[in-house]
């Protein structure tokens, strides 16, 4: 089935969309010009929306639902869940008779060309902005879509088959989907989103989804070193390859020296093995970002030749809000990783300096344990700075550690007074990251706009 059939099928339907905002935006209004009822649902009272918008989406027929029991007036043939909903809250809904859908669901049924996408609980967005690029840089048309890009199902019917829709997928948007990408990838697994599924086991099974409809064909990319990937490797249909740096593949990518012994990244498949490309050529720093290679390389293999990865890692200076150096001042060098919403990821950000940092850290919890980030900070942090709703259960994981000496730690009341206390502290070959083990929600919309007024403020601080 192609959009227009799509579109065709659901003309004079009364369509729910659950999520008002920019980024269901052209969603809304493809189904109104496609000749359906349509209804938005949102949370939020209708002062919070823009009235540009709105006003723009009711000229075009749409009408809307606002308040806290906006999902109780749910009536429609056909709903649009929004990712982070969980379908459970729609079952009412559903055994009223109505058909439960999402955009990217729909977008997998009529996209014309090949799918690649990326899960994972880390390292998903570097991972799909790589395998992206690289793409791009052999010379495809690549649509780039998910959770970063823009929203891809209005863009279908200009797509063609030799393109390429690289994906970035989470939890929330496996949840449901019954089609699987050509090219799966799952970067690595660990506990997340536990305040929204009701236990690991459901998010492991939401995750699995990227593969688990896949024909014998298609191609999955598992991290070899990580123990729930490499089950779960097992269970898939298609062609295997994993990535592992610990120990040598059969098929996949992994690290070995090249004939100096310089570490390098090396390619093993039916052909043979081959190095594609030595460590100290990659710009990002981190041993994170050498998984995300390793994964976007495993990905790509046979579509993207190998001085293109070469040339490509030489230049890649990352991606915004993902250790990404915002100045350095007075010889203080400023890191804005708001992406960092898990224990995990900020686990990642710290290995990948070489010096103690000074950290500032806190937000929102998702009900993940944060003992396993106490050891690490203590030995990766000269300087600890907490703010937010997670500030005291940082603290405690860190001073509970058996190698807890003493670190100094600073709870302070927002990021503002983080930003000074941090300047105030740091001298001259300072690290200072931001990188906050905890997710936006308690005082920004998202990470992006946390991340934005960090570097925000701390290039207000003034100049050298």
């Amino acid at each position: 089935m192609d959009l227009t059939a799509y579109l065709n099928s659901i003309r004079g339907r009364s369509v729910g969309v659950i999520g008002i905002g920019i980024s269901n935006t052209p969603l809304l209004s493809l189904l109104l010009r496609a000749g359906a009822d349509v209804t938005a649902y949102d949370r939020k009272e209708e002062s919070a929306f823009d009235r540009a918008l709105l006003r723009s989406l009711r000229e075009q027929g749409c009408r809307f639902v606002f308040g806290e029991d906006y999902l109780s007036r749910l009536d429609r043939d056909l709903i649009f869940r929004t990712p982070g909903l969980h379908p459970r809250f729609l079952e009412e809904a559903r055994q009223r008779g109505s058909e439960i859908t999402s955009e990217m669901e729909v977008f997998f049924q009529v996209c014309p060309c090949t799918t690649v996408a990326v899960t994972g609980s880390d390292g998903k967005t570097t991972t799909t902005t790589i395998i992206s690029k690289l793409l791009e840089a052999a010379g495809k048309t690549v649509h780039v879509g998910g959770n970063i890009g823009r929203p891809l199902l209005s863009e279908a019917e200009n797509m063609r088959p030799e393109d390429y829709a690289v994906l970035e997928l989470s939890s929330f948007q496996l949840m449901t989907m019954e089609k699987s990408p050509h090219i799966a990838v799952t970067t690595n697994l660990a506990p997340n989103h536990l305040d929204i599924h009701k236990d690991f086991a459901e998010y492991i099974t939401a995750k699995e989804n990227i593969f688990t409809h896949q024909s014998a064909e298609d191609i999955a990319v598992f991290n070899g070193d990580n123990a729930l990937t490499q089950a779960a490797s097992k269970r898939a249909p298609g062609q295997v390859r994993l990535f592992s740096r610990r120990s040598p593949v059969d098929r996949g990518v992994y690290l070995a020296g090249d004939a100096s012994g310089a570490p390098a990244i090396w390619v093993s498949n039916d052909r043979g093995r081959r190095m594609v490309l030595l460590l100290s050529g990659i710009k990002l720093p981190g041993v994170h970002n050498v998984e995300n290679y390793m994964a976007a390389i495993a990905a790509v293999d046979g579509l993207v030749a190998d001085e293109t990865v070469r040339a490509f890692a030489r230049e890649f200076s990352g991606v915004e809000h993902r250790i990404e150096l915002v100045r350095t001042l007075r010889g203080v060098r400023w890191y804005n990783d708001a992406i960092a919403s898990s224990p995990s990821r900020t686990i990642a950000c710290l290995n990948a300096f070489s010096e103690k940092v000074i950290l500032l850290a806190g937000g929102k919890d998702k009900g993940i344990s944060y003992d396993p980030l106490g050891p690490v900070i203590n030995d990766h942090v000269k300087s600890l700075i907490l703010c937010g709703a997670t500030a005291g259960v940082i603290r405690e994981a860190v001073e509970r550690s058996e190698n807890y000496a003493g670190l100094p730690i600073t709870e302070v009341p927002d990021w503002e007074t983080a930003v000074h206390t941090a300047a105030e502290t740091a001298k001259a070959g300072d690290v200072v990251v931001m990188s906050p083990a905890s997710t936006s929600f308690d005082m920004f919309p998202n990470f992006m706009e946390k991340g934005r007024v960090f570097k925000a403020l701390v290039n207000a601080l003034g100049k050298d």
